[in-house]
């Protein structure tokens, strides 16, 4: 019975087979690119060794052994300007041989000429000015009261700016006789006039003129010296009263009748006038530097008043007087 069942129990036989091989994918796609990838940049080095100068392969040399000495104490061909391979480099690729270094190439150069500067704004200025005294003229115009007056009104390009010249006439006086009371018809012109100059950033001068007839007491009372200061201080509050900001007057001054508007009559109506001068830079600077060099070279002070200066005396003073040759007073 026992070997019965040895010859009943089943044999179990294991058989391996082989299969083939796997499929490997596309990795050694991505390893074929890196090898040619690297091969090109082997090339490409050879390339560029090959085409570098001895000088700048020196100077590459020197810099990865010391590139702080060689970034601040050497300069030149192969040491810190060797940023181009190419034959010729920098901004020249004409050149053949060696690179080119900045100081090789000529700059542009931006010259200023200041003489032709200073024309330019010469002839910018006084085309300012040209057009201010055009809408001066305008504003005239285009106001009847002030059209009246047209032939009292003196406008010319001087050597200092735009002069406006307002001038007396027989039957019509700026100010009362002898007075620096400003006449109404006056302060409506003067107010116009203020408002347009004051839409130009020019500053400017008042000076007051009267003519040659003597005035009260002479040069020992008060005469026409403080009359044209007094009657150019009256004009400037009335421009004032325009719209023309205060800053924008420089000086304020009475000549009386030392600058005469006609030589050969000096008792004529005309040389009773008020000059506003718009002062071009020229004319500010040098006006500007004249009372600078004054402030510095001026005399001491006694009893409150300047050497060589009289006391004026106030413009309340009376203004009917006559004059010393028994003379109508000054206008």
């Amino acid at each position: 019975m026992a070997g019965d069942s040895k010859k009943l129990q089943p044999i179990i036989i294991k058989r391996v087979k082989k299969g083939g091989h796997a499929a490997h994918g596309g990795a050694w796609k991505i390893a074929y690119a890196d090898f040619v990838t690297a091969m090109m940049a082997f090339f490409l080095l050879m390339w560029l060794l090959g085409s570098v100068t001895e000088g700048d392969k020196k100077g590459i040399s020197d810099y990865f052994n010391s590139p702080l000495k060689v970034a601040l104490l050497q300069s030149g061909s192969g040491s810190g300007d060797s940023s181009h391979v190419i034959k010729g480099g920098g901004q020249d690729l004409s050149r053949q041989s060696g690179q080119v270094k900045n100081g090789e190439i000529e700059a542009a150069r931006k010259t200023i000429n200041l003489a032709a500067l200073k024309a330019e704004q010469r002839k910018k200025e006084m085309d300012r000015l040209q057009e201010l005294k055009d809408k001066v003229e305008d504003v005239l115009a285009s106001n009847p009261k002030l059209a009246a007056m047209k032939s009292q009104i003196r406008l010319d390009m001087v050597r200092d700016g735009l002069r406006i010249q307002i001038v007396d006439e027989n039957g019509r006086p700026m100010f009362d006789s002898g007075s620096a009371f400003v006449k109404p018809y006056m302060r409506e012109l003067l107010a116009n006039i203020g408002s347009v100059l004051a839409e130009v950033p020019n500053r400017l001068t008042l000076e007051g003129h009267t003519d040659a007839m003597p005035f009260g007491d002479g040069d020992r009372g008060y005469s026409n010296w403080e009359l044209s200061s007094d009657r150019a201080n009256a004009s400037r509050r009335e421009l004032i009263n325009g719209g023309l900001p205060d800053g924008r007057i420089l000086r304020v001054q009475g000549l009386a009748s030392s600058s005469l508007f006609d030589d050969k009559d000096p008792y004529a109506p005309v040389n009773r006038r008020i000059s506003i001068i718009v002062m071009n830079q020229e004319a500010e600077e040098r006006l500007s530097r004249a009372s600078q060099s004054a402030a510095l070279t001026a005399p001491p002070e006694a009893d409150g008043q300047p050497v060589g200066q009289p006391a004026s005396q106030p413009a309340s003073q009376p203004t009917n007087q006559t004059a010393s040759s028994g003379a109508p007073a000054t206008r």
